[in-house]
């Protein structure tokens, strides 16, 4: 079984339960490794069943991931590519370069290859990126320590707000809120007043290091930011509360570390320093599993233990018991359903 099925298959599965047992049975359904570089980050299409990766040999990939089958590949060899993301539009993706140039986030069609916007404001990479669901605006975060927001249909962009920090941002899934992560907080912003200020601000437990990534859970209740020291911490996102903290090992200061909710929220699954990947139980707070990302491990093979230590991005597949990561190669997890038959077996 490469992936999953059609839409109809898909929303069947996504009525099962995700237990700890189908996330310890998740194993490689289809890997792509035609990559010469890292994946360095990848997007799934909120209501589509497309996949769309940037990779370092500077080049854009879309992936339909009903049929396990890339569909285009564009390369951005005089821009190059860091970070992607779908607009509502299934084959349009806003991007960043990272090549020095001004216009550092780029508005790309991938039906015909045309680039229909630029939008200027950055003056250094930018590292975090989030669209709205509810309309055309997304906001960017970059080293220049700018939060920059913009209308995906005007160049310029249409607020600023100043951190003290690399930035990690995220709108909730209704696009009415938005956080902005650093110095060991998270400010919580309203998308309509920001220009107001934060109307909350959480405290993550003392960890003042660079903040790698921010999410909201699907149904808004709770939020996650990993960290360069190698922590994911889970927060209520109404109260601000630490409901708990995973800790992976410490990720170099040019790696992002990255995490994701299951789709009910009930788990989380993340990188690691270690080049692996790891699966928690928000409600227990404990490891359930782990997995190595290499797609043909050996005991021989010392070598990819000892070089391949950059942590996989990672995200779970809206409506789906499957998720992908991203490290040398593309790779689709999905339950083994063997694996499942000898467990029902032994209950």
């Amino acid at each position: 079984m490469a992936c999953l099925g059609p839409q109809s298959e898909r929303e069947e599965k996504v009525s099962l339960e995700l237990t700890e047992e189908i996330l310890q049975s998740m194993e490689i359904g289809m890997v792509f490794k035609d990559y010469s570089g890292r994946i360095s980050s990848m997007d799934i299409h909120r209501t589509s069943n497309y996949l769309v990766t940037a990779s370092e040999d500077e080049s854009i990939r879309l992936y339909d991931v009903s049929s396990a089958t890339c569909l285009k590949t564009i390369n951005s060899k005089k821009y190059g590519v860091d970070l992607v993301c779908f607009t509502s539009h299934p084959t349009t993706v806003i991007y960043s370069s990272k090549n020095g140039w001004d216009e550092s986030l780029r508005l790309l069609s991938l039906h015909d290859n045309k680039y229909l916007r630029y939008f200027k404001g950055h003056h250094d990479r930018v590292v975090s990126l989030s669209l709205c669901s509810r309309n055309e605006c997304f906001i960017s975060g970059s080293l220049d320590r700018t939060v920059l927001l913009w209308d995906q249909r005007a160049e310029k962009c249409q607020g600023l707000l100043r951190v003290q920090g690399r930035p990690a941002i995220s709108y909730d899934d209704q696009g009415l809120v938005f956080a902005i992560a650093f110095g060991g907080y998270i400010r919580m912003f309203d998308a309509r007043k920001y220009e107001k200020g934060p109307f909350e601000i959480f405290s993550v437990g003392g960890d003042l290091s660079n903040a790698n990534v921010v999410k909201f859970s699907n149904d808004g209740r709770l939020m996650l930011l990993t960290t360069m020291d190698g922590h994911i911490h889970v927060l209520d996102s109404f109260r601000g509360t630490l409901l708990s903290t995973y800790n992976v090992k410490p990720v170099s200061s040019n790696c992002t570390l990255e995490a994701s909710f299951s789709p009910e929220g009930m788990f989380v699954i993340s990188g690691s320093g270690d080049g692996r990947a790891y699966a928690w139980s928000v409600r227990s707070g404990k490891e359930v599993a782990s997995w190595m990302m290499n797609s043909e491990p050996s005991v021989l093979n010392w070598n990819w233990m000892s070089t391949d230590t950059e942590p996989p991005v990672i995200k779970w597949a809206p409506g789906s018991l499957m998720f992908v990561t991203g490290s040398t190669e593309l790779s689709f997890w999905i339950p083994d359903l063997s694996k499942l038959a000898a467990y029902v077996g032994r209950k």
